[in-house]
């Protein structure tokens, strides 16, 4: 009898690497799906650093969300971006002129693009099968995708998903390593524009960033303690700017008070990514903006909500604190905390004490 032990138990319909990979070297055009927020499409970094050595001749695309796609210009590896409003990662979907199929101009437009390839990307919630079948038809020959569950052959080469808490950016390279591509690191990396704006005549040479917004208000850590962190950064000497987009406006302005450097809405991803590079700590919740202080190298302490699992996201490129309480009904994924926001009962002095043992090893 087979030792049990050493016996390929994997589904039948499962990949095996070696056995069928695709050709990456002859490939012409390679899609990439996440449509996510600005922090997932910031971890897709070294997934496009990978395809590039595996498929040099390639024009590298990536479908992302409109709330993604602004990251993607801050990828050195992106060629292109096809940005859509997929219906499955709408929460409640909004009927357009084609309410039985909501997907059909994204099928016809990636069908007129004649992609060779798409690798679909998901965290361990999420399923590829949808966006494999809009692959599908759309005519992409070779579809790549990781889940728990078999989708018949919607996915072309479909990857068994590792454990739920492997950090999205291992789990992207090994559906990646699955289908022939090594990894070419894991670390975050993002290219500044040039005409890159920030207010830096404003801060000065010596600043902290602080960012109290967040996707939902379950991961948002309360203004006021925001606002007591400020005012001890600021009587450590440091300006501190206080971020946040336009739809953040009132909590921007709430938390400076009297003593941040209020900056809502005025700056885009690459000047955010500019200011974020010079700062000596940043403070902010589980966002966009800690993947994005990750990938230029800030020191930053996050403030991370139950919402998720922290070892999934947590900063792995630059110094970085996370500061969060264990509780029972983690990861809730729940946009507004049904109970008192347990996980997030850390106290301004405890992320004061974060940031000064991180500017203290940046000295």
């Amino acid at each position: 009898m087979p030792d049990p032990a050493t016996a390929d138990l994997r589904h039948p319909a499962a990949h095996r690497p070696g056995q069928g990979d695709p050709d990456w070297a002859s490939a012409r055009r390679v899609l990439v799906v996440r449509p996510d927020n600005v922090g997932d499409v910031l971890m897709t970094g070294p997934v496009f650093r990978a395809l590039r050595a595996a498929a040099p001749a390639a024009t590298l695309d990536l479908l992302a969300s409109p709330a993604g796609a602004a990251a993607a210009a801050l990828l050195p590896e992106v060629d292109g971006v096809v940005t859509a409003s997929v219906s499955w990662q709408q929460l409640d979907l909004v009927a357009g002129s084609n309410p039985t199929d909501p997907d059909a101009a994204l099928v016809d437009d990636l069908a007129a693009r004649g992609y060779d390839a798409a690798v679909v990307l998901t965290s361990f919630s999420q399923s590829p099968w949808p966006a494999a079948e809009v692959l599908r038809r759309a005519g992409v020959p070779v579809r790549v995708g990781m889940s728990k569950e078999f989708g018949g052959g919607l996915l072309t080469h479909w990857v068994p998903a590792p454990s739920d808490e492997e950090h999205q950016v291992d789990r992207m390279l090994g559906l990646l390593a699955a289908v022939g591509v090594p990894s070419r690191g894991v670390e975050l990396a993002v290219r500044i524009p040039d005409d890159a704006a920030t207010p830096l005549a404003v801060v000065g040479s010596r600043y902290a960033v602080v960012a109290p917004g967040a996707s939902c208000p379950s991961r948002r850590w309360p203004a006021e303690r925001f606002a007591a962190v400020i005012a001890e950064l600021a009587a450590d000497g440091l300006t501190v700017v206080v971020s946040g987009t336009e739809r953040e406006a009132d909590l921007v302005e709430a938390v400076a008070g009297d003593v941040g450097v209020p900056v809502a809405g005025g700056l885009g991803l690459g000047d955010l990514a500019a200011l974020l590079a010079g700062a000596e700590v940043v403070v902010a919740n589980n966002s966009g903006g800690v993947h994005l202080a990750d990938a230029v190298r800030a020191p930053v302490v996050e403030l991370f909500a139950g919402t998720e699992t922290v070892d999934q996201y947590r900063p792995r490129s630059t110094r970085a604190e996370v500061l969060t309480r264990p509780v029972a009904c983690a990861p809730c994924r729940q946009l507004v905390c049904p109970f008192d926001q347990e996980c997030l009962a850390v106290t301004p002095a405890e992320v004061l004490a974060a940031a000064r043992r991180l500017r203290s090893v940046a000295v």
